[in-house]
């Protein structure tokens, strides 16, 4: 089995618990017989409350499925998933998608704005269609800490994809998520704009106390995490704190050099 456990850092925790969600003896499969491929295997794992986590590895590895299974957007084959001191996998259709919505904050490589919405109404879009009023002092928090000040009127077609990731960025910070996954959200951004909105993101857990999940491929946006999770074949098979993007690449060199005589030699993790 599979194990991966973060410490609490201080700060973040609000007095709550200091796990955000966490995992056991998750797996998940696809098709059946000689065609079932396994994804994730038997994968325990705990978020802690106030950190950023990113997930890295392989193609076909597993990082994204288990991102995803964490979020409640896939079922798992068998295991157990909690968000806060929520069992998500007990949930009905209903009770999940509520969940999602009220607890959960997502950042894709896709802004997935609204052409004809401005930037504000953007930002609180999900609270709009759920009937729910924004915390008007913490959107303000949130728009400053995300550099959105003198944009809130424009419409995505008037910024750069640097300021519409960060309006992606706030509206998932908008409703105060119990925690945020972002699947290689600065993957359609160059240098400059993605180390801008890995910046917000930072402060958002530095200085609102979010948690955040993210799935890159690139040293250089680990390097903004507290902690880096590699997996290969589906398990976890390191736990990296306080990365730098030296310390990550050589990392991922070394087993990606493993990965592969292993493979050579028939093995799997």
């Amino acid at each position: 089995m599979t194990t991966a456990v973060a410490v609490p850092r201080a700060g973040g925790s609000g007095g709550r618990t200091a796990i955000a969600a966490r995992a056991r003896q998750v797996t998940k499969a696809y098709g059946n017989g000689e065609t079932r491929v396994v994804a994730l295997a038997d994968v325990d794992v705990d978020i802690a409350r106030g950190q950023f986590t990113a997930i890295m590895g392989p193609s076909g590895s597993g990082k994204s499925t288990l991102m995803h299974c964490l979020a409640g957007l896939d079922s798992l084959t068998s295991g157990r998933i909690w968000i806060g001191e929520t069992e998500i996998t007990k949930l009905k259709d209903k009770q999940l998608t509520r969940l999602r919505r009220d607890q959960i904050g997502f950042i894709f490589q896709a802004f997935n704005l609204l052409p004809t919405l401005n930037a504000i109404e953007n930002i609180t879009l999900p609270m709009d269609i759920a009937g729910r009023k924004p915390d008007k002092e913490w959107l303000h928090k949130v728009v400053g800490t995300v550099g959105l000040g003198d944009r809130l009127k424009h419409r995505p077609a008037q910024l750069s994809g640097g300021q519409q990731q960060r309006v992606a960025v706030a509206r998932a910070l908008a409703a105060k998520p119990e925690i945020i996954f972002g699947d290689e959200p600065t993957g359609n951004l160059d240098s400059r704009a993605g180390a801008e909105v890995l910046g917000f993101l930072r402060r958002s857990v530095d200085e609102l106390g979010q948690t955040i999940v993210m799935v890159t491929h690139d040293p250089v946006a680990a390097s903004y995490a507290d902690r880096v999770l590699y997996l290969a074949d589906g398990r976890i098979v390191d736990d990296m704190a306080d990365p730098t993007a030296e310390a990550v690449l050589d990392r991922m060199q070394r087993f990606s050099s493993v990965v592969a005589a292993g493979d050579a030699q028939g093995r799997t993790w």
